[in-house]
């Protein structure tokens, strides 16, 4: 049974866990963390969500995605997540989250840095990846257009691959 933190609105930590899909009370959110790996082609590293998920199969994603855990910040949890779904050392320390949204059940921390990865030197994780692969903005929109994508809103693919050249995201 996986655990998660619960929060209020304001994303004050209430003190309290529930299972990761188990009901929650009014009032109680949870945070998921998503990770965009840049290439300094400027292309996004994105991944082919398993057959078996049980939220949005077989569509293409940013890099990685997951639940944080309890006990766990936004930033370990994306950290750990990148490890587990690609098989890769992702350190984040001194790193933000790029934006924050707001969901129906929680709060969705995307982080963006900019890492030379390989697709095929990951190892993936078959529970959770099927395929990863590099896309340029155009390609990412094309898959929106055909529905083979998360169906994120096309302004926002658009601000993340606008938000790799701000602030200084780390490059290491």
């Amino acid at each position: 049974m996986e655990l998660v933190d619960l929060y209020d609105e304001n994303r004050v930590p209430l003190g309290k866990t529930a299972e990761r899909y188990g009901e929650k009370g009014p009032g109680e959110y949870r945070v998921v963390v998503h990770v965009c790996i840049f290439g300094s082609d400027g292309r996004l590293l994105i991944q082919k969500r398993a057959h078996n998920k049980r939220i949005w199969p077989d569509l293409w994603d940013v890099s990685v995605g997951g639940g944080v855990d309890a006990g766990e910040t936004s930033r370990q949890g994306a950290e750990r997540e990148v490890l587990e779904e690609l098989g890769y050392p992702l350190d984040l320390t001194g790193v933000r989250p790029c934006v924050s949204v707001n969901f129906g059940g929680g709060f969705d921390d995307f982080f963006i840095v900019t890492r030379e990865l390989d697709p095929d030197a990951l190892t993936l994780q078959k529970e959770e990846v099927a395929a990863v692969r590099r896309v340029s903005l155009k390609e990412a929109e094309e898959l929106l257009d055909e529905g083979a994508f998360i169906p994120y809103p096309r302004g926002f693919i658009r601000f993340l691959f606008e938000m790799r050249d701000q602030f200084g995201f780390p490059t290491k």
